[in-house]
C-alpha cells in the first residue's frame, strides 16, 4: 500500500541520482587535491548519437543550402503565436542568440565560442546574459527538425544571426559552415571561481588584472556589465572592461565600436518590471518547463512586459532596420544624456526632452511611441577619447560603419573556426584574413625518402629531432584550431624565442633542416615533422607515417602578437615549467593534452615515450640507461620499488635506493603522477608490462602522427 510518504529505501544505484544528493559524495569532493582527469574524458564517442561513422561534412555537402537560408529568412516574421517577435521581427532576438553563442570565445586558451554548439548545455544556457534565449532555440527547432542532419545545431545558430542582419538590411560578408555539434556539457571550460551568479572574484590588484584565462568580468556574462562595472553607472569604468574583455576576445578598438553600434542597432533590452517576477533559469526550472526558463509571471510576460537583463528599451528608432541611428542617438543627445533606474531599478541613460520624432516605437503597437535609451556600456563610446574618435568618424561616415562591423562580426562568428580550410559552404569569402593564420599549400611531390636519407646524415641527435617537430606540432589547440606544425611558424617570432622551444638549440637545428627542405624542394614545416619520424624510426626500428603538404608561413601571413597566447608557460612533455603558477604543473599538462585532443591513455604514452627518447628540460625524468631508445623503460623505471622519494622543492623530486640510500634519479611533478594518479598508475602499468613493449612502441607512433597532423584540415 503507497502511504504518500517516500520510501527511505532507494531502489536504484546513487551514481544516477543528481549532484545535489548530500548522499552522492564524489572521489572529487572526498579527495579534493587528486589530479581529475575527467578533462580527457570529455565528448566520448558514446555519448554521441549520430555514432562513430558519422561525417558532418559529407552532411552538409547533401544541404539544400539556399532553401534553408530561405527558410530562415521566413522564420524571422513567422511564428509569432507563443513568443511573439518585438515589432514583428524576431531578427534582434536571433542576432542576441548568435552573438552570445558566438561571444564566449577567449583568445587565453581558445575555448568558448560558437563551434560547438554549447549554448544548448550547461552552464550557457542558464546565464543570466542569455536569458531568455532558450526560446530562440526552441523558435530554430522546427528548421532543425526539417533539415536534421545536414545542418548542426552549431551551425545554424551561427546561421541563424547571419541571415537576420540580411534581412534587416544589414551588412555581411559571408558564412562558413562546418562546425560539428557536441552532445553533453563542456565541463573542461573554466568558466570562473564564483559560486553565485554576476559573482566577480577574478580581478588581481587592478581592473586590468583579470585572471587568465577568463575574458568576460562577471560569472554569467558574456562580455561586461551594461550597467557599468558591478553596476557602477561610470562610463569611463565601463570603457576599462570593455577595453580588456574586447581585446581578450580577440577584437581591437575599432572592432569593439563596429560591433557595439552595429548589434544595438538592433532590436531592444528588456526591463519591464521587477526581476522578481521571473523564474528559475533552464537548468533549474522544474520538469514540467521542459527546458525553459525565466518564466515570468509579470502582467503578459511576454512583449512589452519581458523581462531578461533588466534595462528597458530600444537604442534607436527604427529598431529592425540596418541604419546610423545608433550614432546619431549618441551625437544627438550627447549634452542630454541623464542616469535614470529602469522599472526593473537597472541603470541606464535616457536623453532629456526627447523629441518625439526620434522615439521608438513600443515593441507591439506602432502607433505608440517610447523613449529610447542607452546602457552605460553605449556611453563609453562617447566617454572614453579614443572609443569616440571612432564613434564619431562612424558617425560621420556611415559607409565605413558598414564595412567595420561586416569584417568585426564575421570575424566574431568564425574566430573558432580555424583555418579556411575547414569552412563549408557557397558563402565563404574569397579573402584571407590575417587572424585566420592564413598557410599557403606546401609541396608535396618531392622524394620523401630522398628527404629522410639527408637528415638521417645530418649529425642530428635523435633528441633535438624529436623535441623540435614536438615544439613546432604542439601549439596547436583544438579549442580554436589554432597552432600546429603547419606553416612552421617555430623559425618565426614569437615562436623562435619562446624559453620553452630552447631558442638556442632550435636555431641550431633549424640551420641544419632548411638547407635540405630546400635542396629536396620540401617545405620547412615538412622537413621539422619528417625529422621527427626519422629519429623516432632511428630509435625503434619501426616505420612511421608520413603525409606531406605542408605550407611555410611568412612573416605577413603572421600575427605576431596573436601568437602570443600559444607559449607553453608549461609543458609535461618536455618537462618544461617556466615559473611556478597557482595551478599544479601536472594539472597544466592535463589541460595541454585535452586542447591537443589526447586521451588519457595518449598522454601517458607520448610522456613515457618522449623520456625515453631524451627529451626533457634537464635531467628529471631521463632514467633510461640508452637514451635515445623508444622503449618503455620510463615506466618500468617509475614503478620499481627500490626506490624511495622525496621533495625537494615544489616541483623537484629525488629518488633515493632503499637499501644503500644512495640517490639514484630526479624527477618532476609530471613524472611522479604517473605513479601517484591511481588511474594514471593503472595506464601506466599496462605499458610497462612485459608483454606490452611492442604495444608501447606503436601506441606512441599512433599517438606522435596524431598531434603532428592535428592542424592537417582538408578541404
Amino acid at each position: 500500500m503507497n502511504s504518500g510518504a517516500e520510501d527511505a529505501t532507494c531502489p536504484v544505484m546513487h551514481g544516477g541520482m543528481t549532484s545535489s544528493k548530500p548522499d552522492n559524495r564524489s572521489n572529487q569532493q572526498w579527495w579534493p587535491n587528486n589530479l581529475n582527469l575527467k578533462i580527457l574524458h570529455q565528448h566520448d564517442s558514446k555519448s554521441n548519437p549520430l555514432g562513430p561513422d558519422f561525417d558532418y561534412k559529407r552532411a552538409f555537402e547533401e544541404l539544400d543550402y539556399e532553401a534553408l537560408k530561405a527558410d530562415l529568412h521566413d522564420l524571422m516574421t513567422d511564428s509569432q503565436d507563443w513568443w511573439p517577435a518585438d515589432y514583428g521581427h524576431y531578427g534582434p532576438f536571433f542576432i542576441r542568440m548568435t552573438w552570445h553563442a558566438a561571444g564566449t570565445y577567449r583568445t587565453g586558451d581558445g575555448r568558448g565560442g560558437g563551434a560547438t554548439g554549447a549554448q544548448r548545455f550547461a552552464p550557457l544556457n542558464s546565464w543570466p546574459d542569455n536569458g531568455n534565449l532558450d526560446k530562440a532555440r526552441r523558435l530554430l527547432w522546427p528548421i532543425k527538425k526539417k533539415y536534421g542532419n545536414r545542418i548542426s545545431w552549431a551551425d545554424l545558430l551561427i546561421l541563424t544571426g547571419q541571415i537576420a542582419i540580411e534581412s534587416m538590411g544589414g551588412p555581411v560578408m559571408g558564412f562558413g559552415g562546418g562546425r560539428p555539434d557536441i552532445w553533453h556539457p563542456e565541463d573542461d571550460i573554466y568558466w570562473g571561481s564564483e559560486d553565485e551568479w554576476l559573482g566577480d572574484d577574478r580581478y588581481g590588484d587592478t581592473r586590468q588584472d583579470l585572471e587568465n584565462p577568463l575574458a568576460a568580468v562577471q560569472m554569467g556574462l558574456i562580455y561586461v556589465n551594461p550597467e557599468g562595472p558591478n553596476s557602477n553607472p561610470d562610463p569611463l569604468l565601463s570603457a576599462q572592461d570593455i577595453r580588456e574583455t574586447f581585446a581578450r576576445m580577440a577584437m581591437d578598438d575599432e572592432e569593439t565600436v563596429a560591433l557595439t553600434a552595429g548589434g544595438h542597432t538592433f532590436g531592444k533590452s528588456h526591463g519591464a518590471g521587477p526581476a522578481s517576477h521571473v523564474g528559475a533559469e533552464p537548468e533549474g526550472a522544474p520538469l514540467e518547463e521542459q527546458g525553459f526558463g525565466w518564466t515570468s509571471d509579470y502582467k503578459s510576460g511576454i512583449g512589452r512586459d519581458a523581462i531578461t537583463s533588466g534595462i528597458e528599451g530600444a537604442w534607436t528608432t527604427n529598431p529592425i532596420q540596418w541604419d546610423n541611428g545608433y550614432f546619431e542617438m549618441l551625437f544627438k543627445y550627447e549634452h542630454s544624456w541623464v542616469l535614470e533606474k529602469s522599472p526593473s531599478g537597472a541603470h541606464q541613460w535616457t536623453p532629456s526632452n526627447q523629441e518625439e520624432s526620434d522615439m521608438a516605437p513600443d515593441p507591439e503597437d506602432p502607433s505608440i511611441r517610447v523613449p529610447t535609451m542607452m546602457t552605460t556600456a553605449d556611453m563609453a563610446m562617447i566617454r572614453d577619447p579614443e572609443y569616440r574618435k571612432i564613434s564619431k568618424h562612424f558617425h560621420d561616415n556611415p559607409e565605413a560603419l558598414a564595412e567595420a562591423f561586416s569584417r568585426a562580426w564575421f570575424k566574431l562568428l568564425h574566430r573558432d573556426m580555424g583555418p579556411k580550410t575547414r569552412y563549408l559552404g557557397p558563402d565563404v569569402p574569397d579573402e584571407d584574413f590575417i587572424w585566420q593564420d592564413p598557410v599557403d599549400e606546401g609541396p608535396s611531390d618531392y622524394d620523401v625518402e630522398a628527404v629522410k636519407d639527408a637528415i638521417r646524415s645530418s649529425g642530428l641527435s635523435i633528441a633535438e629531432m624529436v623535441e623540435t617537430a614536438w615544439a613546432s606540432a604542439s601549439t596547436f589547440r583544438g579549442s580554436d584550431n589554432r597552432g600546429g606544425a603547419n606553416g612552421a611558424r617555430i623559425r618565426l617570432s614569437p615562436q623562435k624565442d619562446w624559453e620553452g622551444n630552447k631558442p638556442a638549440q632550435l636555431g641550431r637545428v633549424l640551420s641544419v633542416l632548411a638547407p635540405i627542405a630546400s635542396e629536396h624542394g620540401a617545405s620547412i614545416a615538412d622537413t621539422i615533422v619528417l625529422a621527427g619520424g626519422v629519429a623516432i624510426e632511428m630509435a625503434c626500428g619501426k616505420e612511421v607515417p608520413f603525409s606531406p603538404g605542408r605550407g611555410d608561413a611568412s612573416d605577413e601571413q603572421t600575427d605576431a602578437p596573436s601568437f602570443d597566447v600559444l607559449e607553453p608557460l608549461s609543458c609535461g612533455f618536455r618537462n618544461f615549467l617556466k615559473k611556478n603558477y597557482a595551478v599544479s604543473p601536472e594539472e597544466m599538462m592535463l589541460d595541454k593534452s585535452q586542447l591537443l585532443g589526447l586521451t588519457a591513455p595518449e598522454m601517458t604514452v607520448l610522456v613515457g615515450g618522449l623520456r625515453s627518447l631524451g627529451v626533457s628540460s634537464d635531467d628529471r625524468g631521463l632514467w633510461g640507461e640508452q637514451a635515445g631508445k623508444l622503449d618503455n623503460s620510463f615506466f618500468t623505471t617509475l614503478l620499481d620499488m627500490g626506490v624511495s622519494w622525496k621533495a625537494t622543492g615544489s616541483n623537484s623530486y629525488v629518488a633515493h635506493d632503499r637499501k644503500t640510500g644512495a640517490e639514484v634519479r630526479r624527477a618532476s611533478r609530471c613524472d611522479l603522477v604517473f605513479g601517484s594518479n591511481s588511474q594514471l598508475r593503472a595506464i601506466a602499468e599496462v605499458y610497462a608490462q612485459d608483454d606490452n613493449s611492442g604495444k608501447f612502441v606503436d601506441d606512441f607512433i599512433s599517438a606522435w602522427n596524431k598531434v603532428m597532423n592535428a592542424d592537417r584540415f582538408e578541404p
